[in-house]
């Protein structure tokens, strides 16, 4: 989802800057697509065209050899014969939002289906799993028209995460930190607190985190919940997505 892709994008220069502010230059220099904009684009790849999951998020990495793939992930995008490896980390959260989006006329056990199927691949961990699904359920409420309040009512009831906080408050005591469990209820947070996009994104980067991850989460719930002014997506086809062609396309076949 666009949400994602620019919520990656504007997050990016400040991934490991401590960052404590809403207030900053949106589409800044500086900024650029990350890890999570090409995860994304693989996995609506693999929903739209019924690919092997595994097969094509390696091959997708493969293409984008300088994202800086780090830890076990980086390991796997190379490995011959690819399986799971308990990860836990918010990869799982941040590439998830195509199970929600073309699954948002469905039930949405075939939108939690979709989003295991492309996570098990590596970060088959309970906490990993719990972080995909409960991105792709607050994307899949935010399409039916549920409110802030609702969305966090379901998603805290189901997965036990405290999204009671508000964002000040995760704020003053935050730390970096790439799990699911201390990046998935934040974000959200982030996203259920904010008026429109925009803020949803500002909202994540402010918490100085691991802030492209944040705000591609909280901006794929920020884009369910108040859709995108079509400037950004204008911005991000023609300039975010200006080298990646293959990531445009992916993503304009899903929104047709």
């Amino acid at each position: 989802m666009y949400g994602a892709v620019i919520g990656d994008f504007v997050g990016s220069r400040y991934e490991f800057g401590d960052f404590r502010s809403t207030e900053f230059d949106f589409f800044g220099p500086g900024c650029h697509f990350t890890d999570d904009t090409v995860c994304t684009a693989a996995v609506a790849d693999i929903l739209l065209n019924g690919r092997d999951p595994a097969a094509t998020m390696q091959a997708w990495c493969r293409r984008y050899p300088d994202c800086s793939w780090g830890g076990h992930f980086g390991r796997w995008i190379h490995e011959e014969t690819p399986v799971p490896y308990g990860s836990y980390g918010n990869g799982a959260a941040m590439r998830v939002s195509p199970a929600a989006f073309l699954n948002r006329d469905r039930p949405l056990a075939d939108a939690l289906d979709a989003a295991d199927r492309v996570t098990e691949i590596t970060h088959d961990h309970p906490e990993g799993m719990k972080g995909a699904r409960a991105t792709t359920h607050a994307i899949w409420l935010a399409f039916q028209g549920e409110t802030p309040g609702s969305i966090a009512a379901a998603v805290a009831g189901t997965y036990g995460y405290d999204l009671s906080r508000d964002v000040a408050a995760i704020r003053e005591t935050y730390e970096y930190n790439e799990t699911c469990q201390r990046t998935v209820p934040e974000a959200l947070v982030c996203a259920l607190e904010a008026a429109d996009f925009e803020q949803a994104v500002r909202n994540a980067v402010s918490l100085g985190g691991d802030a492209d991850t944040l705000a591609a989460i909280a901006g794929s719930v920020a884009e369910a919940l108040h859709g995108i002014p079509p400037d950004f997506v204008s911005f991000a086809e023609t300039a975010i997505l200006r080298g990646a062609p293959d990531i445009r396309d992916v993503l304009r076949a899903m929104y047709a």
